[in-house]
């Protein structure tokens, strides 16, 4: 999984009617989103290092967080839930240049029995706690994609 940082941060140029919007954030990252929220686009994708799995998340949005307990990252779907823990207790938002927007990068360790499972699994939610704060992010629907079905 590969993200241009630069156009995850956004240009100063990336202006819209109402403000940073979703839509906003999924023009200016080449990237496919993995979820949405109200505020924050979820980028993400599985990483093998050494034989550790790690699910890497890149949150583009509204969260500002400053962390030093970690996070949890929730997959539920039908008969399914699965948790995973951060890999490091210890991390924090970075601003962008588009005012409002900032982008927060979060590695959780996953089995590889469990991504098998994932893989497997029909999603509906996925949901991250960070401090008190709890993002759910649903799948993205492309309005490119509702006009041409």
């Amino acid at each position: 999984m590969a993200f241009s940082l630069s156009k995850l941060f956004g240009s100063k140029d990336s202006k819209s009617p109402s403000g940073d919007t979703i839509e906003a954030i999924i023009t200016d990252v080449e990237n496919q989103p993995f979820g949405v929220s109200d505020h924050n686009v979820l980028f993400a994708g599985l990483n093998e290092l050494g034989g550790y799995f790690f699910f890497q998340t890149v949150i583009v949005g509204q969260l500002n967080v400053k962390c030093k307990n970690g996070a949890q990252l929730f997959f539920i779907g039908d008969d399914f839930k699965l948790q995973l823990e951060a890999d490091m207790p210890e991390f924090e938002s970075e601003s962008s240049p588009v005012k409002g927007r900032y982008v927060t990068k979060i590695d959780f360790q996953i089995e590889e029995s469990d991504v098998k499972k994932l893989e497997s699994a029909a999603l509906k939610t996925i949901q991250i706690k960070v401090k008190k704060q709890e993002l759910i992010f649903g799948k993205y629907v492309s309005d490119v994609l509702d006009e041409e079905e």
